[in-house]
Order: C-alpha cells, then sequence, then structure tokens
C-alpha cells in the first residue's frame, strides 16, 4: 500500500454506483429546496417539504427499495411505508436546512452538542485534526459550533464532483459565501490538508464512501459484512493527526444534534505499527457508525445499494 501523501487521495479510475445513482436525485431536490426556501420562509416552506419528500417517495422505487434494505437493518424490523417516508422526509428537511445554515441563520433551530469540550480542549492545543463523518444528518450544522468556539476552521476534503456540487448550491444561496473545499483527486490536494492542518484547523472526511477502485477494509455494520475505504484513515496516519467521528443529526421540528467522539490518535504511532492502527480505527469508525445508525435511523442517507455494491455481487 503506497504511503506517499501525493497518492493517497487521489480520484480513483473507476466511478461506483452511487455517483450517477442517488446522486442525480438530490441534485434535482437541491434545486427544487434553495428556490423554494428562498422564497417561502422555513416554517412555510417546510409545509411544501411533505409534497416534495412524498414524490421522490413514490416516483424513486430503486432508493425507496434500498431505503428499506438498509433500515430493515437499522431498526431491526421490517420497516413500514411510514418508515420509509419519514427517512425520505429527514433527507429533504436537511438539504432544506442547508440554506438557513449557509446564510448563518442558526437562531432558527436548536442545537445541542456532545462532545464540546473534548473538541474545544483539541482547538486549544494548537494542533489540526481530522474529522470523520459519514452521510449521516447535516454537515452544514458544524457550522454552528463556531458561535460557540471562536478560531474554529474546519474544511472539507471531498471528491470532485461532490465539492462542485457544494460549491453550486452555496452560489444559489449566498453569492458571498464561501466553502473552504479541497478537491480530492488533485495531485496538491493532501499538501492542501496537511497546511490547514499545520495551522491549527480541523479538516473533515466522509469515510463511509468509495468511488470502487481504491483499498477497502471489510466491516461489520448493521449486522451484515460491508466495505469501507481505508484512504481517509491512511491519510491522517500520514500526517500522524488525531481522527474524531463526527455527525450532525436531525432529530425532528429544528432540532439538530451534534455528536463528537474520539476514533485513534496517530501522532504517535510508529511507522511499524501503522497499518495495524489504521485497521483498528477504521473498526472503531463502523462501530460508531453502526451505533448512530440505529439510534438515529432516518439520518443515513444512503439511498443506493451499499452492501450489494460493497459486496461485489450483481
Amino acid at each position: 500500500m503506497s504511503s506517499d501523501p501525493a497518492r493517497l487521495l487521489e480520484a480513483p479510475r473507476k466511478r461506483a454506483e452511487w455517483i450517477g445513482h442517488r446522486e442525480r436525485g438530490s441534485s434535482a431536490l437541491l434545486k427544487a429546496m434553495v428556490f423554494m426556501s428562498l422564497r417561502l420562509g422555513r416554517r412555510a416552506s417546510r409545509s411544501v417539504l411533505y409534497g416534495i419528500a412524498l414524490y421522490f417517495f413514490l416516483f424513486a422505487p430503486a432508493a425507496r427499495r434500498n431505503s428499506r434494505r438498509y433500515l430493515r437493518l437499522a431498526l431491526g424490523r421490517a420497516p413500514t411505508a411510514a418508515d420509509g417516508f419519514r427517512h425520505v422526509l429527514y433527507f429533504a428537511t436537511c438539504i432544506h436546512d442547508r440554506v438557513y445554515l449557509v446564510k448563518q441563520q442558526y437562531e432558527r433551530f436548536r442545537i445541542s452538542i456532545d462532545g464540546e469540550a473534548l473538541m474545544r480542549e483539541q482547538l486549544e492545543s494548537g494542533h489540526g485534526a481530522f474529522l470523520m463523518g459519514a452521510h449521516l444528518g447535516s454537515f452544514e450544522v458544524l457550522r454552528s459550533v463556531g458561535r460557540r468556539q471562536p478560531g474554529l476552521n474546519v474544511s472539507m476534503a471531498m471528491y470532485e464532483h461532490n465539492a462542485r456540487k457544494i460549491n453550486a448550491m452555496m452560489a444559489a444561496v449566498d453569492p458571498q459565501a464561501k466553502a473552504d473545499i479541497v478537491a480530492l483527486g488533485e495531485i496538491d490536494a493532501m499538501l492542501r490538508i496537511s497546511d490547514r492542518l499545520e495551522r491549527g484547523g480541523f479538516v473533515g472526511m466522509l469515510g463511509d464512501r468509495t468511488l470502487s477502485d481504491e483499498p477497502l477494509q471489510s466491516v461489520r455494520l448493521l449486522g451484515e459484512r460491508a466495505q469501507l475505504p481505508v484512504g481517509p484513515m491512511r491519510a491522517a496516519a500520514v500526517l500522524r493527526r488525531p481522527v474524531f467521528f463526527m455527525a450532525g443529526l436531525y432529530r425532528g421540528a429544528n432540532r439538530y444534534h451534534l455528536v463528537f467522539e474520539p476514533i485513534a490518535d496517530f501522532s504517535m504511532t510508529p511507522a511499524g505499527q501503522r497499518e495495524n492502527a489504521i485497521a483498528s480505527a477504521i473498526e472503531r469508525y463502523a462501530a460508531l457508525l453502526d451505533r448512530y445508525c440505529r439510534s438515529d435511523p432516518y439520518n443515513w442517507f444512503n439511498f443506493f445499494d451499499f452492501w450489494r455494491e460493497r459486496s461485489g455481487k450483481s
């Protein structure tokens, strides 16, 4: 396995199913949410939100089928149609609320935090760290932490197609808003990430998706075997940084709950023990993802066949 920082997070050549499948639907939903939200406001537009969510629930059969499989594992029972609709509604709500979070209208929301002291301690140390998230709830709500922690700078590292989508969304909401995004796959991506960490910033990455043609690790997730990408955790190990799990969980109405938990600290890991430390960190990440998928099952927005794609079955 390569430990060359410039190559660790190169974009794989082969496209995964989720790029062409779920993202098409989310892009259309995103455009509708931005248009509606800017014109009606949150309270009025939420009445329309139910209709939009119902439309996608009824007319996206593949996503509905994949949602049912996931919910069956997360809920530990056969999901009802109401469960499936709620899953789509939570996804639509998080997209809807992006508009107001980008506008920094945090007063619209009730936001609670677990692990705030942990993040404050890391911030005060002056040493940057990785925040390893998933397609779980809302990443944008993380910005609200800045109100309580002045000086907290969070960048997001993501593959180019996602970076373009986020930039387009922010430009549609507020042309003055700028997201600090490092586009993975570019030759200087690791250097740019390292620079932000050296300045004491946090770099967020998502560890639950792969672009297929990259190293994977088999883990147990929701009672079944799954494959998670190795690259994000290996990058943290090579750069010798701590890694924290992050999630911004939507809990109904205007309530969000942020969680931060330690995953690993690679700052003192000897080179000879790096691979074992990476494997253990990915297992820890999978265990935390499992926990929050079970506690907040409608928040994991993977509307494609997660287990089939990773198992390589047809």
